[in-house]
């Protein structure tokens, strides 16, 4: 969550200045305490191996049972209850599953305890997962799964035509006006655009694929350029040329892999999660076997993923803290997420196994992805994310809907987020 150190300081310097907050010398974390039963909460487990993890827990430890609590598959929705609860100091929620752009809003409001890193193998997860979990510094959370965007798409369909797999947006369009022409039913590529965080993600990656930066290496917003227009350009125009489909614009990501997996898309830019149910061959897909994964493609060359994750955190207003912690590293432990990989196809942030033949054999992309993710670009670290997260998605789709210019959006967005970030 290091991106833009400048602007993490200016926008922090008005929080707290004990533990919760981080400045400055501060004490080290207070013991975690309490033990007996906790829940931990999430969004919506689409991959349906979590509550298998939660029970194999729950079977060696009978006094500190945990229950799962799911909240709604909306990463917006999902962010506004955990609000709700921590600002009411409700003991309901213990363990969070919170995504990775949440550390620095949970930890400067001190919804969420400082945790003792010396008690994770933080030395054998991947870096850039490790930093996500971390507040001016100090450890606040713990990566459980990360996450890095990958370009789907049909390869039985690409070979038919002689197309190989793009690397940049001009070849993408050229293959799927090959494609559509022999399968007008297509459409060509679709990502999640609906006006939630996903937007934010593909307006993100798109700015950054086309050599931009939502904010620059300084801290300031820098999304009023040529470059940033280009990769907002490359959205806009896809709708309007119906490479984009209108339904497209409605999609997250389960309307996406959904309709990735009944066969309507040649591309889709997705998270890992797809492969393993795309992959199903118990009849929930027809794509199996028919697809590969492929890095993003850019403007001139190979695109840049944003990148996205998941990070457990423990509530500073829950019970038992001490069986918490012990939840989270059973969780982060190379066997539970070697699990979570070979069941749900999820990235795991334990590094090795990324390198490990027999994974790379039945993941072919993994590879691929551990490099989306090392070179994946964050979202600004900002106390105040959401509401520049809601100004990102309003401008972008007011320009992909044709109520604005790419231009227009880019200029008042740039006002907007002066004024959030006070730059």
């Amino acid at each position: 969550m290091a991106l833009a150190a400048a602007l993490v300081l200016s926008l922090s310097a008005c929080g707290t200045s004990d533990s919760g907050g981080g400045g400055g010398t501060q004490p080290g974390p207070a013991a975690l305490e309490g033990v007996g039963p906790i829940t931990l909460v999430t969004g919506k487990d689409t991959s349906g191996n979590l509550q298998n993890q939660v029970d194999g827990w729950n079977a060696e430890h009978a006094d500190q049972k945990v229950t799962l609590i799911e909240l709604p598959e909306d990463a917006d929705a999902q962010r506004q209850q955990m609000v709700q609860n921590a600002q009411t100091k409700s003991d309901a929620y213990t363990v969070l599953n919170l995504d990775v752009v949440w550390t620095a809003e949970f930890a400067a409001n001190q919804w969420v305890t400082q945790l003792p890193e010396d008690q994770f193998p933080i030395d054998k997860l991947l870096p850039a997962t490790v930093e996500t979990a971390k507040y001016f510094k100090k450890l606040y959370a713990v990566p459980i799964n990360s996450d890095g965007g990958l370009l789907y798409y049909r390869k039985d369909l690409l070979d038919a035509v002689g197309a190989k797999p793009p690397t940049t947006w001009a070849e993408m369009n050229a293959a799927c006006d090959k494609v559509i022409a022999a399968n007008p039913a297509l459409s060509c590529y679709a990502g999640q655009f609906e006006k939630y965080e996903g937007l934010t993600v593909n307006f993100s990656e798109a700015v950054n694929s086309a050599g931009g930066d939502v904010v620059g290496e300084d801290g300031k917003p820098n999304v009023n350029t040529d470059k940033a227009k280009a990769g907002l350009d490359f959205l806009v125009e896809g709708v309007k040329s119906g490479k984009i489909a209108a339904k497209a614009r409605t999609f997250k990501e389960e309307e996406g892999r959904r309709a990735f997996q009944a066969g309507e898309l040649v591309f889709h830019r997705q998270w890992p999660y797809q492969y393993a149910k795309a992959n199903a061959t118990d009849g929930s897909s027809t794509v199996a076997g028919k697809f590969a994964v492929a890095p993003l493609p850019g403007l001139d060359g190979p695109g840049s993923s944003t990148l996205g994750g998941h990070n457990y955190a423990i509530s500073s207003f829950a019970k038992n803290k001490k069986s918490a912690l012990d939840f989270i590293k059973y969780m982060v432990d190379e066997k539970q997420q070697r699990a979570s990989l070979e069941k749900t196809s999820l990235a795991p942030t334990w590094a090795s196994l990324y390198d490990e033949p027999a994974l790379v054999e039945k993941f072919p992309y993994l590879t691929e992805l551990k490099k989306s993710i090392e070179k994946a670009k964050k979202r600004p670290a900002v106390v105040k994310y959401q509401e520049v997260s809601s100004a990102i998605q309003e401008a972008a789709y007011a320009a992909m809907s044709g109520q604005t210019s790419s231009q227009d959006a880019l200029a008042s967005l740039q006002t907007k987020l002066e004024s959030l970030t006070g730059s």
